[in-house]
């Protein structure tokens, strides 16, 4: 788990926690394995989990209510920022035509280059982010209309 280096009255000692049980601590001094329980009960440091939402395109299409048959997607759309991160580059410009899945910008988000693909067919209306702009989850990255 753990190593330490301990100097007491001119000693040097090297220290290594193999385990944490409760209130025993197994460890390792200078090659020499020892058992030592302390006085209250030692609580592991715990890592948050990050849970993200589940994001769903705006332009999906979704069915009509009671007939099951799909209609089409409105007639504008926004791709928004899956995730925290920095423009790095956009591909299209205001009044470009493009299709479903055409690559429209990259987003660096966690030290990792991201893809922000088309999820309809459409003109550019609007790009409201520029390179180097910091954009955060939801945030709008470009508007696709008819």
């Amino acid at each position: 788990m753990k190593k330490y280096k301990f100097t007491i009255h001119g000693n040097e000692y090297d220290v290594h926690i193999k385990n944490v049980e409760d209130n025993i601590i197994e460890l390792e001094v200078n090659g020499s394995v020892y058992e030592v329980e302390v006085d209250k009960v030692i609580q592991p440091a715990k890592t948050p989990k990050l849970v993200r939402s589940r994001v769903v395109p705006p332009a999906e299409a979704r069915p009509e209510e009671g007939t099951g048959i799909r209609t089409p997607a409105q007639p504008t759309g926004k791709i928004s920022s899956p995730l925290p991160g920095t423009v790095l580059n956009i591909l299209v410009r205001e009044g470009d035509t493009v299709k479903v899945g055409q690559k429209l910008m990259v987003l660096e988000a966690m030290k990792m280059e991201n893809n922000i693909d088309s999820d309809k067919d459409g003109k550019v209306i609007s790009i409201p982010v520029r390179p180097g702009q910091s954009v955060m989850e939801g945030d709008t990255l470009i508007e696709i209309g008819e």
